[in-house]
């Protein structure tokens, strides 16, 4: 069986790697070969800046600054680039930093985007206070609806669709092959947040979609020990356009941090099929309690994006969201009194987290028209025994 080494590969190995193996095969295998000196099976920590060449412009493998490339971060970017079935991937030391990298390579000053008009609140400050600074209009437009995204986009204007599916944190959905014809119809770039439902969960490149963006601090890595983002893109000129701003803007991930989120890629099959169990489990908790007003999880048939979900993801995840009866008072007072479920940001850890967006995640967005519910909590359901992850919330629930 070919495998993708460490070193990069050519686009006939990523088509005959990704077609003759199974997700988890190549969660496990993709991206790096066996060292061939020791027969390491595990990636080393190439903890190095530069490379000896071998005469002037003499480069071994291409190496020969370690922003530019490293064999560590060479083997993770070849690992998603694998598991999105993408031509080329790219790490990069946070998932905002992906962002601002993929943005300055494909916009410029007077473009246009369209955006989720309940983006992650980091994504929409990027937009609204670092990119329009810099000259780049941004658009609202909900992401269940193809039609009003369309409305959105400014013909000749608009260079990127950006979609999260599901969004955070209110979990819509959106349809990505639609999304992507009305993109592309307007000479538009379909970007996808893929970090809520993770590569094993679902694959937007395969829908249409030209780029997909993860912060793999969450589910990639999977463990809360590091912080990270990935771009991973179907078409090589774009890859080019990318690559060429991953080296110029600098903001690479370093070789630890390649090796975490590598390591937590070869568990993510096993981790992610643990959180939607759980997830499920907790959702049929609070649908029936009596202080839940709402619970928001694309499983459940009376999502709105329930149709569109069960047609592109291979489940549902562990994210929820809920509204609890008694307003923000109530709902602050449930992340309070949780135990098992930490109070904290981020999400995708083996940890179960609670949090409420309106004061922490998405403060960035209080005022505007994206502004979540004050009686919203968000969880990001870890993979503990349920009965515990249960009796916690009743306990909070009170």
């Amino acid at each position: 069986m070919a495998r993708l080494g460490w070193v990069s590969q050519s686009q006939s190995d990523h088509s005959e790697h990704r077609h003759k193996s199974g997700f988890e095969t190549r969660a496990i295998h993709a991206g790096y070969e066996p060292d061939p000196t020791t027969g390491a099976v595990q990636p080393p920590i190439y903890a190095t800046s530069t490379y000896k060449q071998d005469g002037v412009g003499g480069l071994r493998g291409g190496y020969e600054y370690s922003r530019s490339a490293n064999p560590t971060r060479t083997a993770l970017e070849g690992n998603l680039a694998a598991l999105e079935e993408g031509e080329r991937g790219f790490a990069f030391a946070s998932g905002l930093a992906a962002e601002d990298t993929l943005v300055r390579a494909l916009c410029r000053p007077g473009d246009h985007a369209v955006i989720p008009d309940d983006a992650y609140g980091g994504t929409f400050r990027l937009f609204d206070k670092v990119e329009k600074v810099w000259g780049l209009e941004h658009s609202p437009a909900p992401v269940s609806d193809p039609q009003q995204v369309r409305a959105a986009i400014r013909p000749g204007q608009t260079r990127l669709v950006w979609v999260e599916t599901p969004t955070n944190p209110l979990l819509t959905i959106g349809d990505i092959a639609a999304i992507a014809a009305v993109a592309h119809d307007a000479g538009a770039l379909l970007v996808v947040d893929n970090t809520f439902a993770s590569p094993y969960l679902q694959q937007p490149l395969t829908l249409g979609a030209d780029v997909v963006v993860h912060s793999t601090t969450k589910y990639c890595g999977g463990h809360s020990d590091v912080v990270g983002g990935a771009l991973v893109v179907r078409d090589l000129d774009l890859a080019e356009k990318v690559a060429f701003h991953q080296n110029s803007m600098g903001a690479v991930a370093g070789p630890f941090d390649s090796f975490l989120t590598l390591r937590g890629l070869r568990t993510l099959a096993v981790r992610m099929e643990r959180h939607c169990d759980n997830a499920e489990r907790v959702v049929d908790f609070l649908s029936g309690h009596p202080g839940v007003a709402q619970v928001i999880y694309p499983g459940l048939s009376d999502h709105p994006g329930h149709e569109v979900a069960t047609k592109q993801m291979r489940r549902f995840g562990g994210m929820l969201s809920f509204r609890v009866n008694g307003g923000e008072a109530k709902a602050l007072q449930v992340c309070e009194r949780a135990e098992v479920f930490t109070l904290g940001e981020s999400l995708g850890g083996v940890e179960s987290l609670i949090e409420h967006p309106g004061r922490m995640t998405h403060a960035s967005v209080a005022g505007t028209d994206l502004e979540v519910p004050a009686d919203l909590i968000r969880l990001s359901v870890g993979i503990e025994t349920a009965e515990d992850l249960v009796a916690d919330l009743d306990r909070a629930l009170g």
